[in-house]
């Protein structure tokens, strides 16, 4: 049943409860209304509004797209030099007077001292961040056909649910005249009363399919609200729900390589690539230059200021014993990337998996479509015809007309299961083949 806001809230006043529950009854039977669409002014539900709600509200799309952002931010920091170092103090002080002029040796140091890190790191670690980044807008895309394609399913099995319970309604009114033509009859002695059972005992396994399909309804209209909120309990809107056409002759191949799914495979193998080449960098000696400005205090014996002097100095890194640390981190680089060569193998594997059973799904849900729409359902039709016309001139038994009537609402329900199911095939090849926006 429809969720109703407007005036069905207890204000908290026991004082008007009574009128609380009134009005909580006639939200229920507003509801109930809205959704055997009595109620004008309660907006249908499609399925492109779904959609489009779904994603809006989508906070893991978002998150990714945060992520890739940070990716790229943490990319031009990477390839920037690490701050310089600001160098200052005494040199040579005496310890006896801890005293500035007496040693011409004493000095005041100012210096700068700047690093350089070993070989390209820094541009490679800046690749690596955007590779990331990339893997990220991937994963993100991703998130948005899977969100589609997940919104779609309980959409149409939803659709499935409303269109059922419609078909149901219609037929428990004809099984409700048939038990009516039964009791009539076997009043009048025209049939037994085996007859009048059996038209009872059919109306309450309607009924009973009824609350199957109700149940089966609210516990979808659930499960999508988590992505659509309140317009979850929405009626949904009249027509079958279409979706683009699409080819099932396009190349596996190439619609898989390109999925974004694979794009962040794709990504971080670049990111363990770019990873495994600085790691071979530290192979390479990293080096610190530094200058240095030296004050001297007091004066030479000939009472002439002591000269102030400078140094500069280099140091480099001496990668001598490199068994235990850079080998081992090129070998775990290494293995990184292999393992990720893996893991696209097998999401490559997944994708083909789901491409060519939604693809042998649906040409099999063709061939039964078309068989339904040519034959079944008109077959289905001219045998309760027949089957009303025999039993009103009294040359078949009431059985025969009950299953008539039963097999024409089998075939009805299983034609829509067969559509829903066709257009759920549909949806996860446009999962694998992705459409224009």
């Amino acid at each position: 049943m429809m969720r109703t806001q407007s005036h069905c809230h207890n204000n908290g006043d026991s004082s008007h409860q009574t009128g609380f529950n009134r009005r909580k009854n006639l939200c229920r039977i507003a509801g109930l209304l809205a959704m055997l669409g009595v109620l004008g002014n309660v907006s249908a539900l499609t399925l492109s509004e779904a959609e489009s709600i779904a994603q809006r509200n989508d906070p893991l799309f978002e998150n990714h797209k945060a992520i890739a952002r940070a990716w790229n931010n943490e990319a031009v920091a990477d390839n920037q030099l690490p701050d310089p170092k600001l160098r200052f103090g005494l040199s040579n002080v005496p310890l006896d007077t801890l005293s500035t002029t007496q040693e011409p040796m004493t000095q005041f140091i100012v210096g700068v001292q700047q690093a350089f890190p070993k070989g390209d790191s820094l541009a490679l670690k800046q690749l690596q961040s955007e590779w990331q980044a990339k893997a990220e807008l991937a994963r993100a895309e991703d998130r948005q056909r899977k969100l589609k394609m997940n919104i779609r399913e309980d959409f149409f099995n939803l659709y499935y649910q409303v269109e059922a319970a419609r078909i149901i309604r219609e037929s428990r009114r004809l099984f409700s005249q048939l038990v009516q033509i039964t009791e009539s009859q076997y009043a009048s002695g025209r049939v037994n009363q085996q007859d009048v059972l059996r038209a009872d005992l059919e109306l309450s396994r309607l009924d009973d399919r009824a609350i199957t399909i109700q149940t089966e309804e609210e516990m979808l209209r659930a499960e999508l609200s988590q992505w659509l909120g309140e317009a979850a309990w929405q009626p949904i809107a009249a027509g079958f729900p279409e979706l683009p056409e699409i080819s099932i002759e396009d190349d596996i191949n190439e619609l898989i390589t390109s999925h974004p799914a694979i794009i962040v495979e794709n990504a971080k193998l670049e990111a363990g690539r770019q990873g495994s080449a600085i790691a071979k960098q530290q192979y390479k000696p990293g080096w610190d230059l530094t200058l240095e400005y030296r004050k001297r205090f007091g004066e030479n014996p000939d009472n002439s200021e002591r000269a102030d002097m400078m140094a500069a100095m280099a140091t480099l890194d001496i990668p001598l014993f490199t068994e235990n640390r850079q080998d081992k981190r090129v070998a775990a680089s290494e293995e990184k990337i292999s393992a990720i060569r893996w893991a696209r193998d097998d999401q490559l594997r997944k994708l083909k998996q789901i491409y060519d059973r939604a693809r042998a799904r649906l040409k099999g849900l063709d061939e039964r479509r078309r068989n339904y729409k040519d034959d079944l359902i008109k077959s289905a039709e001219s045998n309760t015809k027949s089957a009303l016309k025999a039993y009103q001139s009294g040359v078949t038994e009431f059985t025969s007309l009950m299953r008539a009537h039963i097999t024409e609402l089998d075939i009805r329900l299983s034609d829509l299961r067969v559509r829903v199911d066709r257009s759920l095939a549909i949806s996860q090849l446009l999962y694998i083949s992705g459409e224009e926006k």
